[in-house]
């Protein structure tokens, strides 16, 4: 088991964000949350990454309390892709995908051949060793992205937590990104929990779904159950149609104008 949820609830002040969520999220898949803006699905990942704690209730890790983890410990159980990545010195790629190494390295010393071989390793597979003597403020936000994904597989924790972690790529790189993040899933049985507005992205990635609304789970389970016209209706206050795609095997959905 990953992570067990115990009736959470978090407010901003006097916002409510998340209403008593409760889920558990077993290993070895690769859970979609979506929903709403404003539903909590960003908070949520900051919860499971114990960079905020619930008002209430709360977040167990391999039956440990999710907030009794020593930081560092936890840097190397789970790594965060933010959508946003702000940097204003002048480190240059290969640095930045370096520091997803340091939980691994010893403090005060240097990064060992097998680091530098990861590095190395993770910047072919993202396609990023072009940059990596080019300093992260030379880079569009595409290529800056990039690298920090390329951070978070290099960290190489068992389970990797996507925050609209595509949402400025092209599709080429997403899905280069999502194919990498998919294997560890399939082939290595890690976990994977990403936030993602294209439900069709979702879809064909994502073998459980969560769908937020106000705060909780509005639907959870296998996408081939949870992924239905009732649901986006229920969620988005929409209508469209489920169907299947043979070309990327997955569900899909289309919504009328």
């Amino acid at each position: 088991m990953s992570f067990h949820i115990d009736h959470i609830c978090f407010a901003y002040e006097r916002h409510e964000v998340l209403r008593g969520l409760s889920l558990t999220l077993e290993s070895g898949h690769f859970y979609g949350i979506v929903g709403p803006n404003g539903c909590g699905k960003t908070t949520f990942i900051d919860l499971l990454m114990g960079h905020s704690s619930p008002s209430q209730g709360f977040i167990f890790y391999k039956d440990q309390d999710i907030l009794s983890y020593p930081k560092k410990e936890l840097a190397k159980e789970m790594a965060l892709v933010p959508q946003n990545f702000y940097i204003n010195f002048p480190f240059s790629a290969e640095e930045v995908v370096m520091m997803g190494r340091y939980p691994h390295i010893p403090r005060f010393s240097p990064a060992s051949s097998e680091d530098i071989a990861v590095v190395n390793e993770i910047m072919a597979k993202t396609g990023t060793e072009q940059f990596r003597h080019r300093y992260m403020t030379e880079l569009s936000g595409g290529e800056r992205q990039r690298i920090v994904f390329a951070r978070a597989l290099a960290q190489n924790t068992q389970v990797l937590m996507l925050d609209e972690a595509t949402s400025n790529l092209d599709i080429r790189h997403t899905l280069n990104l999502l194919n990498i993040v998919s294997d560890g899933v399939r082939k290595e049985g890690k976990t994977a929990i990403a936030v993602i507005q294209d439900i069709n992205l979702a879809a064909s990635y994502c073998d459980r779904m969560i769908f937020m609304k106000k705060g909780k789970a509005a639907a959870f389970g296998e996408t081939d159950e949870v992924l239905t016209a009732e649901t986006i209706q229920k969620v988005f206050n929409v209508d469209s149609v489920i169907y299947f795609e043979p070309y990327s095997a997955s569900r899909k959905v289309a919504f009328k104008k």
